[in-house]
C-alpha cells in the first residue's frame, strides 16, 4: 500500500492522503515531495520567497497559478481550479528585476522574518535574501579579529542608512544566484551603486567573484 498526497483534496479542505496501490513508485514519489513542497509554499509567507524550482527533482516542473500544471518525465497532471473563496497568495510588493523598491530595513537578528540588513553586503526583503554582488564587506558572523568587527559593524550600519533613505532599484547581475542559493543583485539608487558608495567611505571593496583579501591587516 502506497501513501499518496492527493493535492485536489488537500486544497478543498478533505483529507489530503489514502491509501492506494501504484506502479512506478520512483516517479510517484518526486511527485508528492513536489506537492507538498507546493503546498507548503501557499500555505507559508515567510517561504513565499523561496526558489522551488532549485529544489525540484531533476526534470520536474511545477506551474503556478489557475488552474495549475504539474509536469515530470513521465507526463502530466492538470489541477482542478480552486474551490470557491479560495485564492492563490501573491506577494504585497512587487520584487521585478530592475523595478524601484522602498522598504525600511531592521537589523537582522534572531526570530526577525521582515525586511533586515544582515550586514555590509547582504539584507533581506520581501522573503528573499540578497547579496550586494559588486561589492565585498568586512564579516560579521563571525568576524575574524576586533578591527574587521569594528569595520564590519560600522559597513552594516551604513548600509542600512542608504537602504532606508529612499528608493532604490534592485538590478540583475550576471548570475542570478550564488553558491548559498542567495540572489546576486547590484543595488542602485540615481543611477549609483550602494555599493560604490560604502567603497568610497572605505568600507568594502569592489568584488567581482575573485579571491577576497582578509581584512585583519587592511589599512
Amino acid at each position: 500500500m502506497e501513501y499518496v498526497f492527493d493535492f485536489a483534496r488537500a486544497i478543498s479542505g478533505g483529507a489530503s492522503s489514502r491509501g492506494r496501490r501504484r506502479q512506478g513508485a520512483g516517479r510517484w514519489a518526486q511527485l508528492r515531495i513536489a506537492l507538498l513542497g507546493v503546498m507548503l509554499g501557499l500555505a507559508m509567507p515567510s517561504l513565499r520567497g523561496t526558489d522551488w524550482h532549485a529544489l525540484l527533482p531533476a526534470g520536474m516542473t511545477v506551474e503556478l497559478p489557475h488552474p495549475g500544471r504539474v509536469t515530470w518525465p513521465a507526463g502530466a497532471i492538470d489541477l482542478p481550479p480552486l474551490p470557491d473563496g479560495l485564492s492563490m497568495p501573491t506577494p504585497t510588493r512587487a520584487t521585478t528585476a530592475g523595478e524601484a523598491v522602498t522598504a525600511q530595513f531592521g537589523r537582522c537578528r534572531r526570530g526577525h522574518d521582515g525586511d533586515c540588513v544582515v550586514d555590509g553586503d547582504t539584507f533581506k526583503f520581501a522573503g528573499e535574501t540578497i547579496r550586494i554582488a559588486d561589492i565585498d564587506t568586512p564579516e560579521t558572523h563571525p568576524p575574524r579579529c576586533a578591527r574587521e568587527a569594528r569595520l564590519g559593524e560600522r559597513a552594516t550600519v551604513r548600509m542600512q542608512e542608504l537602504l532606508n533613505a529612499g528608493p532604490v532599484t534592485i538590478a540583475p547581475y550576471k548570475r542570478p544566484h550564488d553558491r548559498y542559493g542567495r540572489r546576486l543583485a547590484v543595488v542602485m539608487r540615481d543611477g549609483v551603486s550602494l555599493g560604490e558608495r560604502l567603497v568610497g567611505e572605505g568600507l568594502a571593496r569592489r568584488y567581482d567573484g575573485g579571491h577576497r583579501r582578509g581584512w585583519c591587516g587592511w589599512a
